[in-house]
């Protein structure tokens, strides 16, 4: 084979399908079944290396030696800006291109340096005990959406021939707990509910993003199971949506069909299901048996061709058979992975994540020049843990909250620091302490909340559950107590809170003056945290999920019900709500109007409102859109946010924002799960949170649907 003349699979300027077929026509049927499974075995007769389908970048690539950690997916939700996401995920890819190359030149074709990667993770955050919450971004469909196309087009990139990366939505589609029961429960979801709550991101990522890959979840979704479901995989993804890519299984959710839903025999019935159902590519063996499944006739030959041919084009688009020169990611230098320019941009993010719950007068921020001492304390106050979450890579250098407040104080400022308490348990012997430094201290920061060694995945978690979620969403162990003493000392108390989830501390947030949300920050975390905390930088995160008072306001964990969970359905007051975030400067809100107020339905709307600092700070405002829907003749939600755009201003200066609003935006949901825009008055509320919230400065007006 000359390089002038290649075999037409090898061309590059053939087009990918047409490539795909000439390389399935090749290939025997024990190799086809071969590149079916995660770990796809080299074929090298034809000059095909072995490829591993298992890659993770939920937030930096992971699992695969050095790369920048950003912070967490819901604490980069938290910052509430698509365009900041976008420019992670593409620093990310730029990372997974460079260390792809690099593994592939040193002979490492092993796990975690390919580039299909499995994120993200865009299920709805509906039960704060989820401990995978920590993955996603927050409990709202529109701001999950947005951000989900945001990373996927920032990862899979714009060349318009190759791919960068390759994203994959997950979990599809109906998934967020109980992880005990996550290979064997049926998630029973009203038709209304799927397409209201649990679609709207999929279709978004998939639709408008263009996401070559989906992967299904474990569980089943209204008795069919997700990785080997017509109705999900066949009638909405491709049918409906368009879908071009390919789908892969979770890992051992093929498995799971035969072995915990009790739908099949054994691994040749169950893979045969999942490939003639849409199911291209099992993380897993259970594919395996699909030779065994075509001598059974369970499946014929030319389903397979066409699963094999999805996962051939994927790879092509990858440019993974032609050469460097010709794929322009290819050229991206090793020298990117943890480049200055990428640490900044997860400081950058950092910062922006951050949520100032409470800053009762106005103790935020400290002042440098007039600070004689300060105690640090708590258990979280110098970990490692509390910077990474979960699917992480390592930085190498990390800057934990302790060591970001003492490199920020001044020179002249002592440093006191106590543990306090254990993460968790009784042991008390550190209480004494804590308070003897705080009582010597001009301000105590407490830093406090979740590890991920108590929130996380089925297997990576060691708790009193086993499986990652969480049975009490209070603060563990003795910090509550440890909190209220320092209360008791009067002295100032900053409380730090680290997690991936809501917590719920009512008596604690009531008695403490200044609350900073810092979820799991990336290895920059403690550098942000002091900025935020010393003025450099203006607090203007926004929480993606609601902290509920108690668990008693949420319904029981299985439930897949959307009534009474999340802030579109909760009719309770929480303790703080979702989009809800202070700043250190004020924003008001005037001019709000409607390019019509009169529409007939079907037709976009665009809202325009004025915002103007009128603070003594510069700051960023998070604008949020939220509508209420107030003469339907459905089930609506009570009310759910459309719209968001950050926005930068000076003290005095005053910001014009516009917002689309799209009829589907309007839609009610009708017992088949069928949109409508029903005629009637729609309330549409513009401010920094929810209207409800007075801290929002909320500005409504009506609009009227013809």
């Amino acid at each position: 084979m000359s390089q002038s003349d290649p075999l037409p699979y090898l061309n590059p300027d053939l087009p990918p399908a047409v490539r795909a077929a000439d390389l399935l026509g090749r290939l025997t049927l024990q190799e086809k079944i071969s590149q079916m499974v995660h770990q796809a075995r080299a074929i090298p007769r034809l000059g095909i290396p072995e490829y591993d389908w298992w890659n993770e970048c939920l937030h930096g690539v992971a699992r695969a030696g050095k790369a920048t950690v950003f912070p967490q997916a819901i604490g980069m939700a938290a910052a509430f800006d698509a365009e900041l996401m976008q420019q992670v995920a593409a620093a990310i890819a730029d990372e997974a291109r460079a260390k792809h190359h690099q593994a592939a030149r040193q002979g490492n074709r092993g796990s975690y340096f390919g580039l299909t990667f499995w994120t993200p993770n865009i299920n709805i955050f509906r039960d704060p005990r989820w401990g995978r919450g920590q993955e996603t971004y927050g409990e709202d469909p529109y701001l999950t959406a947005r951000l989900g196309v945001a990373f996927v087009r920032g990862l899979q990139g714009d060349d318009g021939r190759y791919l960068k990366a390759v994203a994959t939505p997950k979990h599809f589609a109906v998934h967020s707990g109980p992880e005990a029961e996550r290979h064997r429960f049926d998630a029973r979801v009203s038709a209304r509910d799927l397409r209201e709550t649990y679609l709207p991101a999929f279709r978004a990522c998939v639709v408008e993003a263009g996401a070559f890959s989906v992967m299904g979840a474990y569980n089943r979704t209204n008795g069919e199971p997700c990785c080997a479901s017509p109705t999900l995989l066949q009638r909405i993804l491709r049918d409906e949506w368009g879908f071009q890519g390919y789908v892969v299984s979770d890992c051992g959710a093929i498995e799971d069909i035969h072995a915990h839903h009790r739908l099949t025999s054994g691994a040749a019935e169950s893979a045969a299901l999942a490939v003639r159902h849409g199911c291209d590519l099992n993380c897993g063996r259970t594919y395996g048996a699909l030779l065994e499944a075509v001598a059974r006739g369970l499946i014929d030959e030319a389903t397979i061709d066409q699963a094999v041919t999805r996962l051939f084009v994927a790879r092509i688009r990858l440019g993974m058979f032609d050469p460097e020169e010709r794929v322009p990611y290819a050229r991206i230098r090793p020298d990117v992975v943890r480049c200055a320019a990428h640490r900044g941009l997860a400081l950058t993010m950092a910062r922006k994540s951050i949520v100032l719950l409470k800053n009762e007068g106005a103790l935020l921020p400290l002042r440098r020049d007039q600070l004689g001492s300060v105690a640090v304390v708590g258990p979280t106050a110098d970990s490692v843990r509390v910077l990474l979450g979960n699917y992480y890579g390592f930085a190498g250098q990390y800057v934990t909250p302790f060591q970001g407040i003492v490199e920020a104080v001044s020179a002249g400022t002592q440093v006191w620091r106590a543990e306090g308490c254990r993460l968790t348990g009784t042991n008390r012997r550190g209480l004494d302490e804590a308070l003897r430094v705080a009582r010597q201290a001009d301000v105590v920061i407490a830093c406090c909340g979740y590890s991920p060694e108590l929130e996380g995945e089925e297997g990576d978690v060691e708790d009193e559950t086993g499986t990652g979620d969480r049975s009490r969403i209070g603060l563990p162990g003795l910090q509550e107590e440890l909190l209220l003493r320092l209360a008791e000392t009067g002295r100032p108390v900053v409380l730090v809170l680290t997690g991936g989830s809501p917590i719920a501390f009512p008596e604690v947030a009531a008695r403490l003056p200044a609350i900073l949300m810092l979820w799991y920050p990336g290895e920059l975390g403690g550098t942000a945290l002091a900025e935020v905390l010393f003025g450099d930088e203006n607090p203007a995160g926004r929480l993606p999920v609601t902290f509920v008072r108690s668990l008693e306001q949420v319904p029981p964990f299985a439930e897949y019900a959307m009534r009474g969970r999340t802030y579109r359905f909760l009719a309770e007051e929480p303790l703080y709500r979702f989009g809800y975030g202070l700043s250190y400067t004020r924003f008001a809100y005037s001019d709000l109007a409607l390019d019509r107020a009169r529409v007939r339905a079907g037709e976009p709307v665009t809202v325009q409102v004025a915002v103007t600092n009128v603070g003594p700070r510069p700051g960023d405002e998070v604008v949020q859109l939220y509508v209420r829907d107030l003469v339907a003749s459905v089930p609506v939600p009570r009310l759910h946010l459309e719209g968001f755009r950050r926005v930068h201003l000076r003290p005095g200066e005053t910001a014009t924002v516009r917002l689309a609003l799209t009829a589907e935006q309007l839609a009610a949901f009708a017992d088949d799960g069928q949109p409508w825009v029903e005629p009637g008055e729609f309330r549409l509320s513009v401010g920094g949170g929810q209207p409800d919230d007075p801290a929002s400065g909320a500005i409504s007006t009506v609009l009227t649907v013809v």
